[in-house]
């Protein structure tokens, strides 16, 4: 009983090992099968070892509001997506009047006390807030920088990356 166990087991620990044939079917075409076919001159093919690839371990997660027991959460806290969505690519925007929205994309989610600041050319744009869509009315045509800051307090925790782009608007000419 324990030799049948021990080569059960021991057939499920060595890799299946597959043979390829290669062999000129009946219309000429090359192919290939892992079973010689039945009266047809085949040829074994020489495979090379498989690639393999390790796996590593995910980062660990943050801690949860319950295993904290009430402390306050860590002002180094990060973040692993920050940045900013609905601005086009390798294009202009054309915001007639200067307004549009602006997404942020934030992963996990913004922790309690955190709040999200717009950056245009470098500065605060409006008030922090916690909801991630930003309004921006008014905005002058041309190039500008846009990056989003999450706050704690005053204290920036984190910056996304800075995009450029250019806003086009409709010029209006006086007579």
């Amino acid at each position: 009983m324990r030799q049948s166990l021990a080569l059960v087991l021991l057939l499920f620990a060595v890799p299946a090992v597959a043979q390829i044939y290669k062999y000129t079917d009946a219309n000429g075409n090359t192919a290939f099968s892992n079973q010689p076919p039945d009266g047809t001159k085949a040829q074994a093919v020489d495979l090379p070892p498989l690639n393999r690839v390790g796996t590593t371990a995910p980062p660990p997660m943050p801690p949860s509001p319950s295993q904290n027991s009430g402390q306050a959460q860590s002002a180094s806290a990060s973040y692993q997506t920050l940045q900013l969505t609905d601005l086009p690519n390798d294009e202009a925007l054309r915001a007639n009047n200067g307004s549009f929205l602006v997404g942020v994309m934030i992963q996990p989610r913004l922790q309690p006390g955190h709040q999200l600041q717009l950056l245009v050319d470098g500065r605060p744009y409006g008030s922090p807030t916690n909801v991630p869509r930003v309004q921006v009315t008014e905005l002058d045509r041309g190039e500008h920088s846009l990056s989003v800051q999450v706050l704690q307090g005053t204290q920036v925790i984190q910056q996304s990356q800075t995009i450029n782009l250019t806003v086009q608007r409709v010029h209006v000419g006086r007579p």
